[in-house]
């Protein structure tokens, strides 16, 4: 049998969740780490924007949130499913594509049948984490608190994502154009755009290219 070592997880998203059951399941002493006040990471809906609506003021306050409220998937039900934790068809909604709700929803039952919120330490941030000589150094803040707690761990995962900052493309004068802009992860709702000309720029990274 394997020696139980402490494991700091950063992040009840999706792939949190799972390292934290798996590493549950090999009876190591976990701790989930959660900025938010519940686990779903990518998918929890905030109706909040930020101050600043392209998200590049440093000042601004940071919502983490990047759901609009219609969202859906672009995976079916079966391949948003994990391999023995099937994604339960909705009877209410007889659409393949879920919507980011009932994602939340899979993901809330997840946690509850292998007790992973029990493992997890909510609206809870990691500031740093240090490589000491033979463990690491992990330092929090939870919410409300004005001391970091210190903590070590013989191994950290971090399954913290990187969808919760905006990636600005830079335009060549865009500075000079007077409209108004802002970043797809400050849209929510359609309704204040209506009567309105906008202009939309998709920007990716072609993998096919070296």
């Amino acid at each position: 049998m394997n020696r139980s070592v402490k494991v700091a997880v950063i992040g009840a998203g999706v792939s949190g969740l799972v390292v934290a059951r798996e590493l549950k399941r090999e009876n190591h002493n976990v701790v989930v780490f959660e900025q938010n006040n519940r686990i779903g990471g990518n998918w929890i809906y905030d109706p909040k924007t930020e101050s600043d609506p392209l998200s590049i003021d440093p000042n601004r306050e940071t919502v983490h949130s990047s759901l609009y409220i219609s969202l859906r998937t672009n995976l079916p039900r079966p391949l948003m499913s994990f391999r023995d934790y099937p994604f339960v068809k909705s009877e209410s909604d007889p659409r393949m594509f879920p919507g980011h709700d009932e994602v939340l929803r899979f993901l809330d039952r997840f946690a509850d049948e292998f007790g992973i919120k029990e493992l997890t330490r909510f609206d809870t941030r990691v500031i740093r984490v240090e490589r000491g000589e033979e463990k690491w150094m992990v330092e929090s803040l939870s919410r409300g608190s004005e001391f970091l707690t210190r903590e070590v761990f013989e191994a950290v995962v971090v399954c913290s994502g990187h969808n919760s900052s905006p990636r600005i493309a830079k335009i060549p004068g865009i500075e000079k154009w007077g409209g108004y802009q802002m970043h797809s992860h400050n849209y929510r709702v359609p309704e204040p755009f209506h009567n309105q000309v906008h202009f939309v720029f998709l920007f990716f990274k072609d993998k096919t290219k070296s």
